[in-house]
């Protein structure tokens, strides 16, 4: 028999916990019998003294086992179960169009996302800008959707690793969301607890990114190769660059119609292309639905040409309730803002860069994103045409075009992006796409 407090204990004194204390303590978040204290007190001693690997995958298994775990055996899928998740940022639409090349490719996509928080948008807040899409459809829909397209991109139930949404909101309010121990288990323990075969990480290092340094972006990444592999999921992570944004738009619904752009072939912008690539390849990879990097961009760049990966975006959206010719007529159901005003260059110079960070809250403060998790969402507002680094820029000509629902709001994104932009005399080195892949040793 365990005591909580014996188990806080041994965590403070810098001690390992061993899986059946941690399978105890955690099995407590959800019947209330480890209180909100031990909870806290808990992760405060984590973040301090941290946990060793066999810890962390003890910590995730126990997360994910705290709810519901989807099983896809018994459905006799002719592919993998595969999924990616990113840990965020701005003009980050991958997703959208990941989902749908995987599925064109012969993989099954179960994809549980969230909603964005601070400066990085969430997917789901992109999907609920379509009108009539549900983002949370009966366990049944889900499967169904996922078994005959392939893909379906929903929110986390309240099923899902239930521990995790105690855990991580009383880490919210404790400052220990931090440690790379605990991101590590409340990543995983989500997507884990979908039933997949394998997992490809998008962690991102840069301005925009979540990680404070590109050292603990590598340690995160790390952290969830070992953690996820060692929990019996084929598991790596591509670390991508957040130092501007991913795509030259940010904002709900003018993400979507990007998404549908790129696939349907209207624009591809270089940036995107490449993570997205990357991150669809090292998933065909894993998956084994290609032998290697080569052939898995071929199958990729066909199932984009072919239209393929369009109509099963296509199929998706009308499946899970949104309108079946969203891809035609995308003017007749997403919404505009009334407003669009440039943001003019205040010098002449390069695009030397970008505060990324600041980029995704000027998004927020024209109303697309969320201070507070329950704030409502405006999805027409946002940014286009946004600068890349490097570009070279005369006086008044635009870093980006603002979308607002008032002058006021307008006026001020200008500002908040005249202020995120460098521009130098020089043109800057290009930051690399992608910064390097870890895979399981």
């Amino acid at each position: 028999m365990f005591l909580n407090q014996e188990i806080v204990r041994k965590k403070r004194n810098g001690l390992a916990l061993t899986a059946e204390e941690i399978r105890f303590f955690v099995g407590g978040i959800t019947t209330g019998a480890t209180t909100e204290g031990q909870i806290a007190a808990l992760a405060m001693a984590v973040y301090f003294n941290d946990m060793n690997m066999d810890e962390r995958v003890a910590f995730t298994l126990a997360m994910r086992d705290s709810g519901q775990v989807m099983e896809w055996r018994s459905m006799n899928l002719p592919g993998p179960v595969l999924d990616k998740h990113s840990t965020g940022g701005v003009g980050d639409v991958v997703s959208l169009m990941l989902g749908p090349m995987i599925a064109a490719c012969g993989g099954f996509v179960p994809m549980i996302s969230g909603r964005g928080l601070g400066h990085t948008g969430g997917t789901l807040d992109k999907f609920d800008s379509i009108p009539g899409y549900s983002t949370v459809p009966s366990p049944e829909l889900f499967r169904k959707v996922v078994k005959e397209i392939g893909v379906a991109i929903i929110g986390q139930t309240a099923e899902l690793a239930p521990a995790d949404k105690r855990f991580y909101s009383i880490r919210d309010t404790t400052a220990t969301v931090e440690s790379v121990a605990m991101i590590t288990g409340s990543i995983l323990s989500k997507k884990l607890s979908a039933g997949l075969d394998a997992l490809v990480m998008d962690v991102k290092a840069g301005t925009g990114a979540f990680m404070p340094t590109y050292e603990k972006s590598v340690e995160l990444a790390e952290s969830i190769v070992q953690v996820g592999n060692g929990a019996g999921t084929r598991t790596s992570a591509i670390l991508t660059d957040m130092n501007e944004s991913l795509c030259p738009v940010a904002g709900n619904a003018l993400e979507v119609r990007q998404a549908m752009d790129y696939l349907t072939g209207v624009s591809r912008p270089a940036r995107l292309h490449e993570v997205t690539m990357a991150l669809c390849a090292e998933m065909l990879v894993l998956g084994k639905l290609a032998p290697d990097e080569v052939e898995a961009r071929a199958k990729l760049q066909a199932a984009l040409d072919s239209g393929e990966a369009a109509s099963r975006f296509s199929r998706m959206v009308a499946a899970l309730g949104g309108p079946a010719d969203l891809l035609e007529n995308p003017d007749a159901y997403l919404e505009s803002a009334p407003i669009v005003m440039p943001a003019p260059a205040l010098q002449a110079g390069y695009a030397s860069a970008t505060d990324c960070r600041a980029l995704g809250l000027a998004v927020v403060s024209l109303g697309g994103g969320r201070r507070r998790p329950e704030d409502a969402i405006d999805f027409a507002v946002g940014l286009t045409g946004l600068a890349e680094l490097g570009r070279q820029v005369a006086v008044g000509e635009p870093l980006a075009m603002v979308h607002a629902r008032t002058q006021q709001a307008a006026e001020q994104a200008v500002r908040e992006v005249q202020a995120a932009y460098i521009i130098g005399a020089e043109k800057p080195a290009a930051n690399p796409v992608t910064y390097q892949t870890i895979r399981p040793q």
